[in-house]
């Protein structure tokens, strides 16, 4: 049976609520809600106050994780205490509960038995404090993954700083600084954060709802501090119980897109193979590039 996503052409704050409404679901106990923060300097990354109508109707916590950047210039969210001063910078905490998953350690380790790369995932110890996730991406592109949406908001996004670094050597290295020097190859970082996406969706399995809200289309992630503005028009929001199958209704509707940006984005997502992400998944099990889009 084709997995459902749902889709709507209006991307604002409400209809993120009533997109989330159609998917029936009911998220039990202690909500972690997993948004991208923003890093310092992007103009991209979508605001507490877009996201706070759905924050409030699950009533979550907002949840992050540190980076594993190797180089200070590139950003400040890589240490606890700049990581938190951005977030209040940014407004969350004023909205929202928030919690930096690895902000205090150790990690914990979820084994992943049948990864292709990784045979265990790193991730900050406070993600086991929550009974249910709600996964809310920001759809858009990726300098090293192609395009960033719901797989990797579950792989790269609740992995702890040791994590990433982790994922993005494809499981050589868990030092921030050493897995620069043994970055995955092009087709080991997909499948690595399949890999790691994979250990999360199970952990929650029937008690996780994804939402991607395909806006401020850029072919960077809201990671970078120095971003290209979006080249693209806005496209809408879609919500699903399935990572794999809400990812590739978000490609396909770039690429059936007439938008003059969207060669250029696709530039993007191909150079890094970035659908192989979407492939591995789905070869692994946790969801289905077959789907039903039904727009409301």
């Amino acid at each position: 049976m084709k997995s459902k996503v749902y889709f709507t052409r209006e991307a604002t704050p409400e209809k993120v609520v009533e997109i989330y409404e159609k998917l029936g679901v009911s998220l039990p106990g202690k909500v972690a809600v997993k948004v991208h923060s923003g890093e310092k300097g992007n103009q991209n990354y979508l605001h507490p106050e877009f996201w706070k109508p759905m924050v409030d109707r699950v009533k979550g916590t907002i949840v992050e994780c540190n980076t594993a950047y190797g180089d200070a210039t590139v950003g400040v969210r890589d240490h606890t205490d700049s990581h938190l001063k951005l977030i209040k910078e940014h407004g969350w905490d004023k909205y929202f509960d928030v919690d930096l998953m690895d902000g205090e350690g150790p990690d914990v380790v979820w084994p992943i038995p049948n990864g292709k790369v990784l045979k265990e995932n790193y991730l900050g110890k406070h993600i086991e404090n929550y009974d249910s996730m709600l996964v809310l991406a920001h759809f858009k592109g990726h300098p090293m993954g192609g395009y960033g949406g719901a797989l990797k908001q579950l792989a790269i996004g609740c992995a702890s700083r040791a994590g990433k670094a982790l994922i993005h050597s494809a499981g050589k290295t868990d030092d921030r600084f050493e897995t620069w020097n043994q970055h995955a190859g092009i087709d080991e970082f997909p499948e690595a954060m399949a890999d790691a996406a994979m250990s999360v969706a199970e952990h929650f399995r029937g008690k996780i709802a994804f939402i991607n809200v395909m806006k401020n289309l850029s072919v960077d992630c809201d990671c970078c501090a120095v971003a290209e503005d979006p080249c693209m028009k806005d496209i809408g929001i879609l919500a699903s119980c399935d990572p794999v199958a809400i990812d590739q209704a978000c490609m396909d509707l770039i690429i059936n897109s007439d938008d003059p940006g969207r060669d250029h984005f696709m530039e993007r997502v191909n150079s890094r193979h970035g659908i192989h992400t979407i492939e591995a998944a789905a070869e692994l099990g946790y969801g289905s590039r077959e789907y039903e889009l039904i727009e409301i």
